[in-house]
């Protein structure tokens, strides 16, 4: 980040950002410190008043920068001593982290102000995402809906292979029943910051294993040249009986086999697709509890003819992949798998 932005982030002992919680909250530097000079509704207040009186505004601000900077000072940073480096930004790099900046020095802290804050931070996140996976030898794995391709990930992350594993990261399976309980999901900004941190964290020189994705998991967008690198790269491909598959989706889905409310709101969102008549045909298997039949259908019938598709026309390298079979919905299934995978190194791609 360093040459890019001007500084060197592992020189500071802390990053602190000072944009509102709501600014946090979007995107940030990971592991910055929020420190709000203004926090949300002060900062809609001192907007409202400055199209009235600038002069009013500065005032105002002025008189709340500096009682939440004192907060900050008698509790976040009360306890730092005297040698402490902190690196401060906002928005911009403007007067919110230069009005920090300047507190913290006159204390006697040798803190800096990061040149053109977090918005020359996320240009240089969206620099990375563009030229961190062309130095990277992927390995994709592939696999119809209900093969396990996220279990293979862990279990080769268990081996000791290298893993980059975006649904973990987006907090979404990659389908139309994906949602995960109790963990919505980043926003693209954090999600872009996690996974720049992900790909810069990856070794070069070894393989690094990836499910198979769309451009999109649930509301986040990929970042092109990690799809477009995922595209041409050698492919492993999974391949499990109907029952097996039928276990393993029953055992990660049972968050909707407990809610039947929300598991009839996602099957509406593929109306469209399927009509109402089938809809309500898969609506009726799980009202009767017929759960293996009505995830059979399901994958048969929506997921087997969409994995086909979108698996055909975006990897080239697929009719080439070296197929790993797995036998039963286990751990020990998954461990032999990840074996396979990791002793038998299919060809560098070009």
């Amino acid at each position: 980040m360093l040459k890019t932005l001007g500084c060197e982030l592992s020189a500071f002992d802390d990053i602190i950002d000072c944009r509102s919680p709501s600014e946090y909250a979007e995107d940030h530097i990971p592991g910055a410190l929020a420190a709000p000079v203004l926090d949300d509704a002060e900062r809609a207040r001192v907007g409202t008043l400055y199209k009235r009186s600038p002069f009013e505004a500065r005032k105002l601000g002025a008189a709340l920068v500096a009682r939440n900077i004192a907060a900050h000072l008698e509790s976040k940073f009360f306890g730092k001593p005297k040698g402490w480096k902190p690196l401060v930004y906002c928005w911009r790099g403007g007067k919110r982290s230069g009005a920090m900046t300047h507190v913290l020095r006159e204390v006697g802290w040798p803190a800096q102000a990061l040149p053109g804050g977090y918005r020359a931070y996320r240009r240089w996140v969206l620099d990375e995402l563009a030229a961190l996976p062309a130095a990277l030898e992927l390995r994709v794995i592939h696999g119809a809906t209900g093969s396990g391709k996220s279990r293979l990930l862990a279990a080769l992350a268990r081996a000791g292979a290298q893993v980059l594993d975006l649904e973990a990261l987006a907090a979404h399976r990659g389908s139309v029943l994906g949602t995960l309980p109790g963990r919505p999901q980043p926003t693209q900004k954090w999600f872009d910051s996690l996974l720049r941190g992900a790909l810069a964290a990856l070794d070069p020189a070894q393989p690094v294993f990836v499910e198979a994705e769309s451009r999109k998991i649930g509301q986040l967008q990929l970042p092109e040249a990690l799809i477009l690198r995922m595209r041409a790269a050698d492919c492993v491909l999974l391949e499990a009986p109907l029952e097996v598959r039928i276990a393993l989706l029953l055992e990660e889905y049972q968050h909707l086999v407990q809610d039947r409310a929300l598991l009839e709101r996602q099957l509406d969102c593929l109306v469209a697709l399927h009509g109402r008549s089938r809809i309500d045909e898969w609506k009726a298997l799980a009202a009767r509890g017929a759960w293996r039949e009505f995830v059979g259908r399901l994958l048969l019938e929506h997921y087997d003819p969409a994995y086909r598709r979108s698996a055909q026309r975006n990897f080239a390298r697929l009719p080439q992949a070296r197929r790993v079979a797995i036998d039963a919905p286990d751990a020990a299934a998954f461990a032999r798998a990840a074996r396979r995978v990791t002793e038998e190194a299919p060809a560098t791609s070009a």
